[in-house]
């Protein structure tokens, strides 16, 4: 038997990377998946290889709040009910604060923060409709610690922890509980490996950046029973590089 055996678990930005790696363990486990992208090449052929009996793939840019509506009753049509959420999507720029155009704090922020809120809020009801389910979100190791030149992300990142936070209290009594996972430093497209290894070699306790695979290990514990007394909580998944720093011989 898998942790998900009957699970329905729609998860955002699963074209690539951690969300795909999420999407491939989730159905693994025995959930039904609906892999959400704008990447609909990418992500029609990961749900293509997962198969139609455990995947589906719909289009949801996650700021765009007429995604959502089709996006859960695309879960519904295909599985007949929606039980967890992972609102994985997201995007990173590099500047300094003071060179940081307006429009590109908004551009993080909308995916980042209004993604997360747009799926906490459109998928709660249907979550609770079933009887309770899971939300999982996926914050960052810069949501609690500055880095320089991430204004724009570690402020988006934060408000997912808060939003976390605030949610996991009004939805307990509906039986939905509400987590957050905070990656460090993880090989995906979003950061250069190359370019980071003097970081990861001073900075980060285990030496090495993150896998995908374990950030999605991290989010099915919390979607799965294991975590079944655990809501309103974050998961740190960093190489111990928010323990302090390590002394370097």
């Amino acid at each position: 038997m898998g942790k998900l055996d009957g699970r329905v678990v729609l998860i955002t930005g699963a074209a690539r990377g951690q969300g795909e790696q999420e999407a491939r363990l989730f159905a693994a486990e025995g959930a039904k998946v609906v892999l959400a992208d704008v990447l609909d090449e990418q992500g029609g052929a990961v749900a293509k290889e997962l198969g139609a009996d455990a995947a589906r793939y719909v289009h949801l840019d996650v700021g765009e709040e007429a995604d959502w509506p089709a996006a859960i009753a695309a879960a519904k049509e295909a599985f007949g009910s929606l039980d967890g959420l992972v609102n994985n999507a997201g995007i990173l720029r590099r500047n300094r604060l003071v060179d940081t155009p307006l429009q590109e704090f908004v551009e993080v922020c909308r995916v980042n923060q209004l993604g997360t809120f747009l799926g906490m809020r459109a998928a709660a009801p249907e979550l609770a409709a079933a009887g309770g389910g899971t939300i999982v979100n996926i914050s960052s190791y810069a949501g609690l610690a500055g880095i320089a030149r991430l204004t724009s992300y570690a402020a988006s990142k934060a408000a997912v922890l808060a939003m976390t936070r605030v949610a996991a209290l009004e939805l307990a009594a509906h039986g939905v509980r509400v987590n957050a996972v905070c990656p460090g430093a993880i090989d995906t497209p979003m950061i250069d490996v190359e370019k980071a290894a003097l970081l990861f070699r001073t900075l980060v306790p285990l030496s090495r950046p993150g896998r995908p695979d374990e950030v999605a290990r991290a989010a099915l514990y919390l979607t799965a029973d294991d975590s079944s007394y655990v809501t309103g909580q974050h998961f740190v998944v960093d190489g111990g590089w928010l323990a302090g720093v390590p002394v370097v011989d």
